[in-house]
C-alpha cells in the first residue's frame, strides 16, 4: 500500500509547456508525438498543461499527440484555471469546459487553481473556485484537485490550513532554491509535507539554468560523474525527496527527452555520495559574487523615492549567478514598472541603516544602474 498519495506514479512528468516549435511559432506536433511516444514507451504517465499555455495551443497539442493515440486509462493529464486569465467569475469557471473541450481527454485528473500567490489570491476566493474544484470532482470532471504555488512558506501554511482537503501541491523547487528567500524551496517543502501533502515539482532545473549551471558548480559536478549530465543532478536531486508525485521537465525536443528518460526510466533516488556532491554544489553558488540579499524589505518602507531595492537586487543576481542577461533585464524592467529606477537613488542612506545583512545598498544601486540602465 502506498505510504503517500501519488507515490506510484512514475517520477518525471512531460511539461508541455515549451513544447517543439516550427518555424512560423506554431507547436511542432509530429516532434510532439514522437516525445509523447518515447515518455510512453518508457512507462512514465503524467502529462502538464494548462488552460493558458501557448494561448491554449497546448492543450489542443496534449489532444493531437496524446489524447487521441492512446487509451485514456494509459496516462494521466494535469491542466490548470487561471482566475488572472478570466473576465469574471462565470469566465473563470469555463476554463474547464474549455480544457475538456480543448483536450477532448473526458475528464482531468489532476486539476490546480494556477499560479496562486498573494498577488491574485483575491480573485481565487472572490470567485468561489476553492468550492469550484470540488463541486467538479464531485461530479467526476477531474479526479484530483490541488494548486500550483509561488509565495512565501508561511503564506503557504495559511493556506493548507484553511484548504485542508487540497490533495497536492505544485511547487518551485530545486538545489538552487533550496535556501533562496526569494522562493523558499525547502520551507515551502517543509509545509507541505508538514500538511501531509503530496507534492508536484515545477522548475527542477531553474528554467534551464541548472542545464548549464555556474562553471564551479559544473566542476563539483563533472568530478562526482563525468558521465551525468547537468539536467540529472537536479531532477534526480528534487525526485529523491519524500511525498514527490512526478517532477515536471519542460522538454523542447527529442534530445531533452532522450536525455531525462536514460536515468528517470528506472529511477534511483541519489545516494549518500551524490547527495554529498548536491551540498557541495550548493556550497560553489553560495561563493559565486552576488547581492546577498535575503528580501526581507526593511530597506524599502522608508525609501523616498520608492526603489524596489530587493527585486532589482533579485535581477542584478540572475545576471551575477547565472548569466541570465536577457532574463535579468526583464526582471529589472517589472522591478521599475511604477516605482523608482536604481539610478534614482539620492544615497540618503536609510535603506543601508535598515539593511540586516549590512550590505553596501548605494554602491549596489550604481552597479545596477550601470549594468541596466
Amino acid at each position: 500500500m502506498a505510504k503517500y498519495f501519488g507515490e506510484d506514479t512514475p517520477k518525471l512528468g512531460f511539461g508541455l509547456m515549451r513544447l517543439p516549435k516550427n518555424t512560423d511559432g506554431s507547436i511542432n506536433i509530429e516532434e510532439t508525438k514522437e516525445m509523447v511516444d518515447m515518455f510512453m514507451k518508457a512507462g512514465q504517465t503524467y502529462f502538464d498543461t494548462a488552460y493558458v499555455y501557448d494561448g491554449g495551443e497546448s492543450e489542443k497539442a496534449a489532444k493531437l499527440a496524446l489524447v487521441d493515440r492512446y487509451p485514456r486509462d494509459s496516462y494521466t493529464i494535469a491542466t490548470k484555471l487561471n482566475a488572472g486569465a478570466a473576465r469574471d467569475e462565470a469566465d473563470a469557471k469555463n476554463q474547464l469546459n474549455v480544457s475538456l473541450e480543448r483536450t477532448g481527454a473526458g475528464y482531468i485528473d489532476y486539476y490546480l487553481l494556477h499560479a496562486i500567490g498573494s498577488g491574485n489570491i483575491d480573485k481565487y476566493d472572490q470567485y468561489g473556485l476553492w468550492d469550484y474544484v470540488k463541486e467538479q470532482k464531485e461530479k467526476g470532471l477531474i479526479k484530483h484537485w490541488g494548486f500550483s504555488f509561488h509565495d512565501s512558506a508561511k503564506m503557504l501554511d495559511e493556506l493548507l490550513t484553511k484548504h485542508p482537503d487540497a490533495e497536492f501541491v505544485q511547487l518551485q523547487i530545486n538545489y538552487a532554491d533550496w535556501e533562496n528567500p526569494d522562493v523558499e524551496s525547502r520551507a515551502c517543502y517543509e509545509v507541505a509535507r508538514k500538511h501531509g501533502k503530496s507534492i508536484v515539482v515545477m522548475e527542477p532545473v531553474k528554467g534551464g539554468a541548472l542545464a548549464n549551471p555556474h562553471s564551479s558548480v559544473q566542476k563539483v559536478l563533472l568530478d562526482a560523474n563525468k558521465d551525468a549530465s547537468f539536467a540529472s543532478w537536479a531532477i534526480r536531486f528534487v525526485a529523491s525527496l519524500d511525498g514527490m508525485i512526478t517532477v515536471l521537465s519542460g522538454m523542447s525536443n527529442i534530445e531533452q527527452m532522450a536525455d531525462n528518460l536514460s536515468y528517470m526510466e528506472h529511477f534511483k533516488p541519489l545516494d549518500d555520495k551524490e547527495q554529498e556532491a548536491i551540498r557541495n554544489a550548493q556550497k560553489a553558488l553560495e561563493q559565486i559574487e552576488s547581492i546577498p540579499c535575503t528580501a526581507c524589505h526593511y530597506c524599502t518602507d522608508g525609501c523616498p523615492m520608492k526603489i524596489r531595492i530587493p527585486d532589482i537586487f533579485s535581477a542584478m543576481n540572475k545576471k551575477l549567478i547565472w548569466g541570465q542577461d536577457d532574463r535579468a533585464k526583464g526582471e529589472y524592467n517589472r522591478a521599475i514598472t511604477d516605482a523608482g529606477k536604481a539610478s534614482d537613488c539620492i544615497r540618503c542612506g536609510q535603506c543601508e541603516r535598515a539593511c540586516p545583512q549590512h550590505i553596501g545598498i548605494i554602491d549596489e544601486l550604481v552597479r545596477c544602474a550601470e549594468v541596466f540602465e
